[in-house]
């Protein structure tokens, strides 16, 4: 993780996935509507060409939903990895393509535009960027090669422009425990493999993807211009097997209760000796922080003593390899594809380099998405559909209010708590009520480079500035976009960016029990993380402390191990299962959020039985939909680093795993003891 990956981002506090809420009202909404316009899929909703009814909804209701599409479907060569979601994230990168361009022809452009062309054509030109070669970083390279202390390299690493990754990463967020304030936190870092474990895998497929990366490390040595490229990958390979040795593992690291340290600068310098921290804060524009949270106290123990003890020509290596790799794709091609071939092709099993418009399409976003979203949603966001959006939130939340009250293992005084939290719950929806306008972010058409790194400069800035002011309540962690959602536990939100809020997950034309069931779920799947085995230690205020009574508390841990246990045992590829525990946030959000979708979905019919369509029921369409936005076809290697890294399990396990804990899917489709996915109730896992 380098410092430039974690500027502003509030990385410890927010589960992504999908999600939204509001005021509290627990009437019953609306009746079910008639639909009158053509849904954008099938008659109702449902793609039902994609099914395989030859497949009996007992034996794998995922492939009952998906199956034909399953088996037609190829995944685009510069894909590891094709789905719903990458249906929507290519609608949105065609619309955002657009935009872009459009701001780029313009002859007369506003400023906006003019920032949104020349960055985006800056990006397209490989000729420029092959006849520069190495000259854009050049400077770097020689600050670098000029290092003779640690002191020197700490001014390296430290250096928001470059963006180099460190052994240890600080960033500005608000403080979990006291959040009218901002804080500094410290991670683990420095890795380039994707966690820990890669280091120590004897596996085959461990071995191949250590080889690679070595020959990643050796190829950028050598294109840096270093002598005996080989033999010095060795030392970077020491340093950071040395650094992942005191790594966390990602399921600890889930852990709240140890990822919250806050220490005065003396405690830490006495915890971590090995790096000045000091200098680190005053290089960082950080000097005069009294205190700091450490998340990984033990790992950022042992990264300041492996740095200290390691020597500085090997940390001059690393961060050579760091300083090209991170601006692969703005140096010549040779480069860009070296960096490919391992990180696309040996990690994820991608065969081709996305083309070169849609990286320049993702580097704008990233650089300048609010710019980009406020068009986007003037021409692809209609109000109703917020206004439908709100209204489904509502739902929902009438349906957890009902819920809670309803738990016959949890005390009154817990049920107050969590009660006030579920009301207190901050809904954004589509795109936020004012815009980033990235003032001070310069944008220069013949300077690729200089662009990247005045761009990162500014953000890690932007984000320094913030502390000692009131918290920006309004402020997104996503671009309207972004197909995806997200619950934010220290301001207690839950967010959803306009790009996700289309089919299949929602379509304000579409049969009313496929809404609930997509969306519907999406939206109780982040109100479920406020509810998780970890958003559950943060209150209504956004407070990170102990609100649960002992014993409710060991009840809710019992509910949750027996999910952990359930996800453990699938077994995706031979001999590679989920971790349960890994995963347990995010199937605890799923689990919720289909209760409660169902629910509200009931709700709304107001006591009525709704039509079969297509002769299916209100509910087995209820259920198809949940199941039909987890369609999603895998490459092996980037399945296999799906269930390494987690925390989402694949979506056949998404969709499957959470019906057959819950007694309305056994009923809608009449699955019985003989099917291959029945549970005995007794063993059915419910938790909110």
């Amino acid at each position: 993780m380098t410092l430039k990956s974690i500027m502003g981002a509030s990385l410890a506090t927010i589960a992504l996935t999908l999600a939204a809420c509001n005021s509290g009202s627990t009437d019953v909404p609306h009746e079910v509507t008639k639909v009158d316009v053509k849904p954008v899929l099938g008659t109702f909703g449902i793609a039902t060409e994609n099914m395989d009814t030859s497949v009996a909804p007992g034996e794998n209701f995922y492939e009952f939903v998906n199956g034909g599409w399953l088996e037609t479907m190829e995944i685009p060569s510069d894909r590891s990895r094709y789905g719903a979601f990458s249906v929507l994230a290519d609608q949105s990168e065609k619309r955002v393509r657009g935009i872009i361009e459009a701001a780029a022809k313009n002859e007369n452009p506003s400023a906006d535009e003019k920032r949104i062309g020349d960055f985006y054509n800056a990006y397209l030109d490989t000729d420029q960027i092959e006849k520069s070669g190495l000259e854009p970083i050049q400077g770097a390279l020689d600050r670098i090669r000029a290092a003779k202390t640690h002191g020197d390299i700490l001014a390296l690493m430290t250096d928001a422009r470059l963006g180099l990754d460190s052994p240890v990463s600080p960033y500005v967020y608000i403080d979990a425990k006291d959040n009218d304030n901002y804080v500094v936190y410290l991670t683990q870092s420095g890795l380039s493999l994707p966690n820990r474990d890669y280091y120590f895998d004897t596996s085959d497929k461990g071995k191949k993807i250590i080889s690679g990366y070595k020959k990643y490390v050796r190829t950028m040595l050598t294109e840096a211009g270093v002598s005996d490229a080989a033999e010095r990958s060795k030392g970077i390979w020491s340093f950071e097997k040395s650094l992942a040795k005191g790594h966390w593992p990602r399921v600890k690291q889930r852990n709240r209760d140890l990822t919250y340290n806050k220490m005065s600068l003396e405690k830490l310098a006495k915890l971590a000796p090995g790096v000045e921290w000091s200098q680190m804060l005053d290089e960082l524009g950080l000097g005069g922080q009294e205190t700091v949270v450490v998340r990984e106290k033990s790992a950022v123990q042992n990264a300041a003593k492996v740095f200290a003890e390691t020597p500085v020509e090997v940390l001059k290596d690393y961060l050579t390899v760091s300083l090209i790799g991170g601006h692969a794709a703005y140096l010549p091609q040779k480069i860009d594809d070296a960096q490919f071939d391992f990180y696309g092709k040996t990690l994820r099993g991608q065969e081709e380099q996305r083309p070169r418009w849609k990286r320049a399409v993702s580097s704008v976003n990233g650089t300048l998405g609010e710019v980009v979203g406020k068009v986007y949603v003037a021409e692809h966001f209609p109000p109703n559909s917020k206004a439908q959006m709100k209204d489904l939130v509502e739902n929902l939340r009438g349906s957890f209010k009902e819920g809670i009250d309803g738990l016959d293992w949890m005390a009154d005084e817990t049920k107050a708590q969590a009660q006030y939290k579920l009301k207190k719950f901050n809904p954004k929806i589509g795109y936020p009520d004012k815009w980033e306008t990235y003032e001070g972010l310069n944008v220069d058409r013949d300077d690729l480079v200089g662009t990247v790194q005045s761009a990162r400069k500014w953000s890690w800035e932007d984000s320094v500035a913030q502390i000692g002011q009131p918290i920006d309540r309004d402020e997104w962690g996503m671009t309207p976009q972004t197909v995806n959602a997200y619950y934010n536990s220290i301001l207690n939100e839950i967010v959803f960016p306009a790009a996700i809020l289309d089919a299949p997950f929602f379509d304000p034309n579409a049969d009313p029990a496929v809404n609930y069931g997509g969306i519907g779920a999406v939206i109780g799947h982040e109100m479920g993380h406020g509810f998780d085995d970890q958003g559950r230690k943060s209150d209504g205020d956004g407070i990170q402390r102990d609100w649960w009574t002992a014993e409710d508390a060991t009840a809710y841990e019992g509910r949750a191990k027996a999910l952990a246990e359930q996800y453990s045992a699938f077994e995706p590829l031979p001999g590679e299962n989920l971790d349960g525990n890994l995963g347990l946030g995010e199937n605890i959000g799923d689990l919720t959020g289909v209760t409660m979708a169902y629910d509200a979905y009931r709700r709304s019919l107001n006591g009525k039985e709704a039509p079969v369509i297509d002769g299916y029921t209100g509910d087995q369409r209820f259920f198809m939909a949940w199941a039909q936005v987890w369609a999603i076809k895998w490459r092996e290697a980037a399945l296999s680093a799906q269930i390494k890294n987690g925390p989402h399990s694949p979506g056949e396990f998404r969709a499957n795993g959470i019906v057959r804990n819950f007694g309305p899917w056994y009923d809608a489709f009449g699955i019985t003891p003989e099917d291959a996915m029945y549970i005995p109730p007794e063993e059915r896992v419910k938790i909110w």
